[in-house]
């Protein structure tokens, strides 16, 4: 099965004073969470939507899913973990319980916050993720990348043309992610952000889809004014 796994466990410190978690605030009259959700409905091949959130919110999630007319059979909100890889792992666990895994199992995980993904990068991280155990959306690094062990002075330059900034969706088979990380250290564990290096620290292969500039996360004030500027530049036309 395809299984599609939103990640809005965060409580979105970085954007400052406000009264919800960041996915929770509005974009153009609707939460950021509501437009990532309606990508993922209008792919078909996606068998189960499952939506981890803060515990304190998960009653807030289904009363959005009511109000917006998606709370639909194919969608399970689901308490976050502690970080983000174990809130993936919380997703695999209901996965397990509800439906049972099997080998050929996909999850394709993806940031609440970032609204503005495509058909086509949802379309192509099915499709690499049947092939691959893991697959990372990712764009090219348009700035130079400076490198600094002790944030005072440059350690390395490296080429640009090397150089990938990461997005999200991220594609793993299941049974590969769990056991990967199962075999983790505790140390690993707590200095893992990032869900794809689990196979990169275990000489996995990672496979690439390409992103969109737009693709953002939503996580700073700043940030909330260009999704806004994107969305309504998208209606005005």
């Amino acid at each position: 099965m395809i299984y599609a796994g939103i990640l809005a466990g965060g409580k979105g410190t970085r954007m400052g004073n406000v009264p919800m978690p960041k996915q929770f605030l509005s974009l153009q009259d609707k939460p950021i969470i509501i437009h990532t959700i309606e990508k993922f409905i209008l792919n078909n091949r996606i068998e189960k939507i499952l939506i981890a959130v803060p515990k304190d919110w998960v009653q807030h999630m289904k009363d959005l899913l009511q109000k917006y007319e998606l709370a639909m059979s194919k969608i399970f909100v689901v308490p976050g973990g502690t970080d983000r890889n174990d809130t993936i792992m919380q997703i695999i666990d209901t996965i397990d319980s509800e439906f049972g895994v099997t080998d050929e199992d996909i999850l394709i995980t993806h940031d609440a916050v970032r609204p503005f993904l495509t058909h086509r990068i949802i379309e192509q991280n099915i499709e690499q993720g049947l092939q691959h155990d893991a697959v990372d959306t990712v764009i090219d690094a348009i700035d130079t990348i400076v490198v600094s062990e002790d944030g005072i002075y440059i350690a390395d330059i490296p080429r640009r043309n090397h150089m990938y900034q990461g997005q999200t969706p991220q594609t793993f088979n299941i049974s590969k992610l769990r056991t990967l990380y199962n075999d983790l250290s505790e140390e690993e564990r707590n200095i893992l952000t990032d869900a794809a290096k689990i196979f990169v620290m275990k000489g996995k292969k990672v496979a690439l889809v390409n992103g969109e500039l737009f693709n953002i996360k939503v996580t700073t004030p700043y940030d909330l004014n260009v999704a806004n500027s994107i969305l309504k530049g998208s209606i005005d036309k």
